[in-house]
């Protein structure tokens, strides 16, 4: 059957070791498409014309070894009801199309759309404080009205939590694991993952049936995450780890990056206020700040400016930037550099003093304006 045909070709081209996402393309483009690639006895003098494909690769992809892993892997997702899309399938979720090295192939176990309507990512520590976790559960109940699915990791920490507290709440809730869909890890998250695939969720990989846990595949993994997703937000972090690689690629991908502030003397708030200090990140403080930044409120339910009568005690260089935004109104961080003579570390730092003051408003797009007297949006 020429379908089954073409699904195993495109296994087999997820499958090929050493020649990643960007590359997959390319042979698919030179080719003429992926049954070429693996049809065509004529292909050879094609691919050496592949940007990126040397001996050793085009050795990999004649291996007729392949096509053999591949139709083990097609009967294991025929019989196990999983879900796989194509890179070129029309089904295949347009947030994750639009990242240059999103996955030649993605699995799923569940009901959840991948294409839903808003997609938040909520990562973090794995040893969150007590503090973290209350956090991470009032975020996601306070999104629960606007009915969006919540993606993490099913990790320890926030990634847990976040899921529990979604499908407390009946929110959608994916989590995309480092391993084949066949198991899960950590062993401790079964039943979570299990009840995730029984409801309204879903548990996602790009990694076939029998690859295990491994931790070079969780980098790989925190792009799909971002890649799935509207917004990522950091609730709690370390100055290191996989929410802050995530956090990374989502500004990479152009998308919103939003994290939580904590005491500048606890580590495990490090990694969030050195995501807004340096502009990666905007503040937040609760999920109506999310649904308001990402303009999913009620018209009639969205906060006001905070207006503040006067800007008084302002440092003197707080004060030179503060004058740029009376004067020019909307501004982004570059511009404020640019006119105000400041390194943009230190305009990140005063913009966060100030707006933990309430003296100025962080906007899409890394742009600043003032909340008092004379703050032109």
């Amino acid at each position: 059957m020429k379908e089954e045909r073409t699904r195993v070709h495109q296994l087999a081209l997820s499958m090929l070791k050493g020649i990643g996402p960007v590359n997959a393309r390319n042979l698919v483009a030179y080719c003429g498409g992926v049954d070429a690639l693996f049809s065509d006895r004529s292909i050879r003098k094609k691919l050496e014309l592949v940007p990126g494909i040397g001996p050793r690769h085009l050795a990999t992809i004649l291996d007729r070894g392949v096509l053999k892993a591949a139709e083990k892997e097609w009967n294991l997702v025929q019989r196990n009801g999983v879900r796989m899309v194509f890179y070129l399938d029309p089904d295949y979720p347009y947030r994750l199309r639009q990242a240059p090295d999103a996955p030649v192939v993605l699995f799923a176990d569940g009901k959840a759309s991948l294409d839903p309507a808003r997609a938040v990512a909520i990562v973090g520590t794995r040893a969150p404080t007590e503090q973290g976790k209350h956090l991470c559960e009032e975020l996601v109940e306070g999104l629960a009205d606007s009915g969006a699915t919540i993606i993490s990791g099913l990790a320890y920490g926030i990634d847990i939590i976040a899921h529990r507290t979604a499908l407390r709440v009946g929110l959608p809730t994916i989590a995309v694991v480092a391993h084949g869909l066949d198991r899960v890890y950590p062993g401790e998250h079964r039943a979570t993952a299990r009840e995730m695939v029984r409801s309204n969720g879903a548990v996602a990989s790009e990694l076939p049936h029998g690859s295990p846990f491994a931790p070079g595949n969780f980098p790989a993994r925190n792009r799909i995450i971002a890649g799935l997703c509207d917004c990522t937000i950091v609730v709690e972090s370390g100055p290191k780890g996989g929410s802050l690689i995530t956090a990374e690629i989502a500004n990479g991908y152009d998308r919103e990056v939003m994290a939580f502030p904590g005491r500048p003397s606890d580590p495990r708030s490090e990694g969030c206020n050195r995501l807004v200090q340096r502009d990666q990140a905007y503040l937040v403080t609760d999920a109506r700040d999310v649904l308001d930044r990402m303009d999913w409120l009620p018209k009639t339910g969205r906060r006001k400016a905070t207006q503040m009568p006067l800007f008084s005690d302002l440092l003197p260089d707080e004060q030179v930037l503060v004058d740029i935004l009376r004067e020019h109104g909307r501004t982004d961080i570059d511009e404020l550099c640019l006119k105000s003579r400041m390194p943009q570390g230190k305009a990140a730092s005063l913009l966060l003093n100030m707006e933990f003051n309430g003296v100025v408003r962080a906007l899409p797009g890394k742009c600043y304006a003032l909340n008092g007297p004379g703050g032109r949006p």
